[in-house]
């Protein structure tokens, strides 16, 4: 009996992993739930092309506005408490996005799904160190993110024909109820370390033999908890956080932004995924039905391929950048400049784009997403560790922040030109709104060489070593 405990014990890493990477995922399907949605959101609103694009913009600005504060939440209250606190707020904003008419109330519910989710991927990525060794993390990271995927899968195709089958209102009440479940879930298998109770046990002030028996795939070890400091990173010693409140917040953002490998992980975020965001979120069927001509069929099918190539690039990214630490941004930079050669072959290619063109981009675009998850190991690489969720928030406002930025500055463009609507969309209006990406892949490239040169002057100057 005494043997089958023991090998039964390191599965609950796993167990914990599974469970917060499907709360990851159901966020994903809350945060695209307007995905395939976008022409239907219109008419249910009654909405031009800037304010379909406001509802996304102001769901990322909430998201990104939130990332550092939820970090500093995330530090004091531990990832199980802010996982369920995300999924209860994005139940609440579903069940108001289903049961409103009036478009200010559905802002007020993207408001809330935000928020919600701000909460989730970042204590998620917060639990994979207590549980699971550093040589395991890179995939494990790529595995969360794959995951992940599977949500924006769903949100792409099978969300839309629920809803076109049983409304806009039994859709968006059908995402709640999965979320309620999952969240549930949560409060009963989720803990923030080995030795450390669920949510239920905390209530209850009872622990479970689970619990004080678990284990870490780290060590192999039982863990107990021992008020012992946090220990250092791979990279610099342990910095004490600074006192609370807004000094306390400015203090603890100069003290990261000091150390060249968090911006470059800020930057590396900034840049890879901001392309796949914009067209998985809301932009990519207004362009594939609106410019280019498909049919709703079509390209459903082409965003789907775009999600199944995230979700195979995750699996091969993890074991690479795990391979090559010396490597993995220059990794991320190959990622990047092919998304945007394909991208701009794209936008100046003469009339319709051909289909094995667009295919191509559906194939390239989307590796931007697993890409970006690149950022978070050069974080972790750099980031002290009683600073590791405020560092992980910081680092997670770029990429969304540049998402923001692109959709809204995609609608506004579009109105300019007068396309702001499904009847008059455009191939020639499109093209010009999404050239906007240009510049930020411009920038976004240059700061990662100036950052990497800055980083590894840092290092050598250290005696440090990547891990």
């Amino acid at each position: 009996m005494e043997t089958m405990r023991r090998s039964a014990r390191p599965l609950l890493p796993w167990a914990v992993w599974g469970i917060a990477a499907i709360g990851y995922a159901v966020a994903i399907v809350n945060r695209s739930s307007l995905a395939a949605l976008g022409p239907a959101a219109q008419e249910h609103f009654s909405i031009d092309a800037t304010t379909l694009a406001t509802f996304p913009v102001i769901q990322l600005v909430v998201y990104a506005a939130l990332q550092i504060p939820v970090g500093v939440l995330l530090d004091r209250l531990g990832s199980t408490r802010m996982i369920l606190l995300g999924g209860v707020l994005m139940i609440a904003g579903q069940v108001v996005m289903a049961t409103v008419a009036d478009v200010r109330f559905a802002i007020l519910a993207r408001v809330l799904v935000g928020a919600g989710d701000a909460c989730t991927f970042i204590s998620v990525m917060r639990l994979l160190p207590e549980w699971f060794s550093v040589r395991q993390l890179p995939t494990i990271s790529q595995l969360t993110g794959l995951t992940g995927q599977i949500g924006q899968l769903v949100s792409v195709a099978p969300l839309a024909l629920f809803v076109d089958l049983t409304g806009w209102e039994a859709g968006f009440l059908g995402i709640a109820g999965a979320g309620l479940l999952v969240t549930i879930l949560s409060a009963l298998v989720l803990r923030d370390a080995p030795g450390e109770g669920t949510f239920l046990e905390r209530v209850l002030g009872r622990l479970g033999r689970i619990s004080r028996e678990a284990r870490s795939l780290s060590s192999g070890a039982a863990t107990t908890t021992v008020a012992t400091p946090p220990p250092s990173t791979e990279l610099i010693p342990i910095v004490h956080p600074p006192r609370p409140g807004l000094a306390g917040f400015w203090g603890r953002t100069r003290r990261l932004l000091r150390i060249p490998g968090v911006r470059l992980a800020y930057w590396v975020h900034f840049t890879s995924p901001f392309a796949a965001n914009v067209f998985l979120l809301l932009w990519g069927t207004p362009f594939l039905v609106g410019g280019v001509g498909l049919s709703p069929a079509a390209a459903s099918g082409l965003l789907s391929l775009a999600v199944i190539a995230s979700m195979v690039a995750g699996l091969l990214l993890g074991p690479l950048s795990s391979r090559f630490v010396e490597r993995r941004v220059w990794i991320h930079l190959g990622i990047t400049v092919g998304i945007a050669v394909t991208w701009i072959a794209v936008l100046v290619w003469p009339g319709t784009p051909p289909t094995w063109l667009l295919v191509l981009l559906l194939l390239i675009m989307p590796l931007g997403g697993p890409g970006s998850m690149i950022a978070f190991e050069v974080a972790r690489s750099h980031t002290p560790r009683s600073f590791s969720g405020f560092g992980t928030g910081l680092v997670n406002t770029a990429g969304f922040s540049a998402s923001l930025l692109v959709i809204l500055f995609i609608g506004l463009i579009l109105d300019v030109q007068g396309a702001g609507s499904p009847e008059n969309y455009s191939l020639t209006a499109f093209r010009w709104a999404f050239a906007v990406q240009i510049p930020f892949w411009v920038v976004g490239i240059a700061m990662i060489l100036v950052e990497m040169r800055r980083t590894r002057g840092w290092m050598q100057e250290h005696g440090r070593r990547l891990r």
